[in-house]
């Protein structure tokens, strides 16, 4: 069978697998539909991610169907399903707590094990999730990716009338977006880039958009930050209300922040990473499956898998939403 091989950093190429083994016991053989290519696989293809092994076999968010079924695996051939990609330990602190996002032992498709950019791959079913029959695989693919946001934005109250800056409109911004749009929050939209500020108008005309240097200190009871960048976390603390909420999604790598503002502006900082299973996976598919979500915005372009290194190239260069890899194309 066929799937993506990240060999070194900026070494992406199609390769030859072996046949993904036969399911045993409660595990699954999954045949892949589509793959979105995220933030953490151009990490990991740009040489990024400081725990990313190589070679490696990326992708983390995908929508598939059932190809066989162990014994003890819940489900039949044919039904489609959504993979949480994060193994966990069950057995430490964490864990036990019902924090699984946080295991001490937590490994990652796509990162420090082979993910599932492939024609077929096997996996435990207690790494997939069902999806609805409503709901369309275009958009089933979002289900991982709005998870994150689900998660971070649990943390918080985002209601109408509440004012919320979302930095970054990437995949995670856009989707930010669409959640508090559809909790009649009032939005401003924050980017260095025009092309997506446009883009954001025209899908949500209600949301204000601004460039970094538009945005005015104290401005906001909800701040999400979701570029990842240093800038975008300093200018965060600056914007957010006196007793605010500082959401951070990205992962800037460090940041220069005067402490003395956070701690005069009673700030409170929310740093959130990935989601729990199968909770904030369920909340994802119940907003993804209400028309009233408008989550369409997301997607820019569809390559099949084939086309891998124009997929990835437009990926890396920043000027899109989400690009998905279609892998029905064999």
């Amino acid at each position: 069978m066929q799937g993506l091989n990240v060999k070194e950093p900026e070494q992406l190429e199609l390769k030859e697998y072996p046949d993904a083994k036969e399911p045993e016991h409660d595990e699954v053989k999954v045949k892949l539909i589509y793959g979105g290519i995220c933030g953490s696989d151009v990490g990991v293809y740009k040489g990024k991610i400081a725990h990313a092994s190589y070679p490696v076999r990326p992708g983390h968010e995908l929508i598939g169907m059932i190809a066989e079924a162990g014994e003890k695996a819940p489900y039949t051939v044919g039904e489609r399903v959504v993979v949480e990609p994060n193994s966990f330990c069950g057995a430490c602190e964490f864990c036990q707590a019902g924090k699984t996002n946080i295991c001490k032992y937590k490994k990652s498709l796509g990162v420090n094990d082979d993910g599932g950019f492939a024609e077929t791959f096997t996996i435990s079913a207690k790494y997939v999730l069902p999806v609805p029959e409503t709901l369309p695989s275009e958009k089933a693919v979002l289900i991982e990716p709005l998870a994150v946001i689900v998660h971070a934005l649990e943390k918080v109250k985002v209601e109408k009338g509440v004012s919320v800056a979302v930095i970054g409109c990437g995949t995670e911004g856009m989707l930010t977006i669409a959640m508090c749009d559809y909790a009649g929050a009032d939005i401003t939209a924050i980017d260095i880039s025009e092309e997506k500020l446009a883009k954001v108008n025209h899908h949500y005309p209600d949301v204000k958009t601004l460039l970094p240097s538009e945005a005015e200190a104290d401005q906001y009871d909800i701040v999400v930050e979701a570029a990842g960048a240093s800038a975008s976390f300093e200018q965060g603390v600056e914007i957010v209300k006196p007793g605010g909420d500082f959401v951070v999604v990205g992962m800037a790598p460090q940041a220069n922040v005067a402490v003395i503002r956070l701690v005069r502006k009673e700030v409170t900082i929310y740093g959130s990473i990935i989601y729990t299973m199968p909770h904030d996976f369920e909340k994802a598919i119940a907003y993804l499956n209400d028309d009233a979500f408008r989550a369409e915005p997301v997607i820019s372009k569809i390559y099949p898998f084939q086309e891998c290194q124009q997929a990835y190239d437009d990926a890396v260069s920043g000027r899109y939403g989400k690009i998905l890899l279609d892998f029905q194309t064999t």
